[in-house]
């Protein structure tokens, strides 16, 4: 008599399936990895040009002290929180479609932490000074400054990349006992080494999920707080432009709008490269597309609400900013950034067939994030670019070693997630056996519908 669980039989494939990306690529896995090797040597050469000849190879100038690399620092922060936040939300509410896309999102949360740690220190300038970030205790109260952003930057990274770490670790453990199990060679002692010595018994699995059951809401919260923080790196100060009391939720929507964008990216290329229709669906593309429009229409909101406000108020400071953005020399981008950002998705998003359309989708999600890449920018540019004092007004462009290092930091990202593929199963194994065992256990109470491959 056989008293396996229904869906059972269905183990074998999963695992099958779910450990073939770690298999070593082919020809075209390598000429991608020397193609994004070569673009990050050219972006380690030219911040090593830098740091020899002077933060003055950039086209920072008073009064624009930060641009290209707080505006990138902004964005890769943006999109490591809302990684975790898209995650463990989807965790909290128990949503059963959430299977196949956590994991794509916590590998994304941690490499983007990784990227935008960098840019801290590219715009540091003297980058062997870093030590002045950290808020150790001092006598004489002068380094660090407390009061600095960078200090809340700097604090903030650090908390929130050691919580992340671990929302990435825990659910691992048991996948990479599975692949310890599985797999030989070199790599057979690191992964029993990562797995604890994992053996599944009932009193691991409960101790897992508690664990996964703590971290969970907390990672959210410190999210929330840790962007809230980025925003108030602006909102603090007096900059026309910056200083505004809805900046800290802004950015948090801005975050999670651009993430959700980039999760809708990785998700189409997975599918795509290594053939995973059966486990992620259409509908998963749908749901998200249904994300997207909630954060479209929320960031719209927080967006006008600003503008209006400012406005409304008319001070001529604060003005003269809105003017150069919206018909001013800035006005280009802006609207570029609006058509990205707000009209296009609330263009397609709004039809269901479009949403099951994963190249859709990922146009969409690659629009979003070109989109607030660009809003980031014309938050920090045009108000540094237009103080109070109108003789002292000016514009900017990053220069050649600006642009090489940000193409390197992107091509960096995308290698340590080619990379990261090949060692982390791009799904959750044991979270995707337990969905379909939950499916199959809950279809007789469905009406009889049962789950389709």
């Amino acid at each position: 008599m056989n008293n396996k669980p229904a869906g059972w039989e269905e183990m074998p494939a999963i695992n099958r399936d779910l450990l073939a990306p770690l298999a070593p690529g082919g020809r075209g896995y390598v000429l991608l990895l020397t193609l994004l090797a070569a673009v990050v040597s050219a972006g380690a050469g030219a911040w090593v040009y830098q740091i020899e000849t002077g933060i003055g190879q950039t086209n920072l100038h008073p009064p624009i002290f930060w641009s290209a690399y707080i505006a990138s620092f902004v964005y890769w922060i943006g999109v490591s929180h809302s990684g975790t936040f898209i995650s463990g939300v989807l965790r909290l509410t128990k949503a059963e479609w959430r299977r196949p896309i956590t994991r794509v999102a916590e590998l994304m949360t941690i490499i983007s932490v990784v990227i935008a740690t960098l840019f801290v220190f590219y715009h540091l300038g003297r980058s062997w000074r870093w030590y002045y970030l950290i808020p150790y205790p001092n006598q004489r109260e002068i380094w660090p400054d407390f009061r600095s952003p960078l200090m809340w930057d700097a604090t903030a990274v650090f908390t929130y990349a050691t919580a992340s770490t671990i929302y990435l670790y825990l659910p691992l453990i048991p996948d990479f006992a599975l692949v310890r199990d599985r797999i030989g060679g070199w790599r057979k002692p690191l992964y029993s080494l990562l797995s604890l010595g994992w053996r599944g018994s009932q009193r691991e699995w409960a101790a897992l999920n508690t664990a996964i059951r703590i971290i969970t809401p907390l990672i959210v919260m410190v999210m929330i707080s840790v962007h809230s923080i980025v925003g108030w790196d602006f909102g603090m100060s007096l900059v026309p432009g910056w200083h505004t009391s809805i900046i800290a939720p802004y950015f948090v929507v801005g975050a999670v709008h651009s993430g959700l964008g980039m999760v809708v990216i990785g998700l189409y290329l997975v599918r795509r490269i290594y053939r995973l229709d059966t486990y992620i669906r259409l509908e998963h593309f749908d749901k998200l597309g249904k994300l997207m429009l909630v954060m479209t229409l929320t960031l719209a909101y927080l967006y006008f609400a600003d503008q209006l406000t400012v406005w409304y108020g008319a001070i001529p400071d604060h003005l003269s900013v809105m003017h150069a953005v919206m018909s001013g020399p800035y006005a280009v981008p802006q609207w570029t950034m609006i058509t990205l950002i707000y009209v296009l998705p609330l263009i397609t998003l709004t039809l269901p067939a479009f949403r099951a359309w994963p190249a859709g989708m990922l146009m969409v999600g690659l629009c979003i994030n070109v989109g607030m890449y660009i809003e980031r920018m014309l938050i920090l540019t045009p108000p540094l670019a237009h103080p109070r004092l109108t003789y002292n007004w000016s514009d900017y462009f990053p220069s050649w070693v600006e642009l090489t290092i940000m193409a390197g930091s992107l091509s960096l990202a995308v290698l340590l997630y080619a990379l990261a593929i090949k060692f982390v199963p791009i799904i959750s194994i044991w979270e995707e056996k337990e969905g379909r065992l939950h499916e199959q256990e809950s279809a007789p109470r469905r009406t009889g519908r049962t789950i389709s491959a």
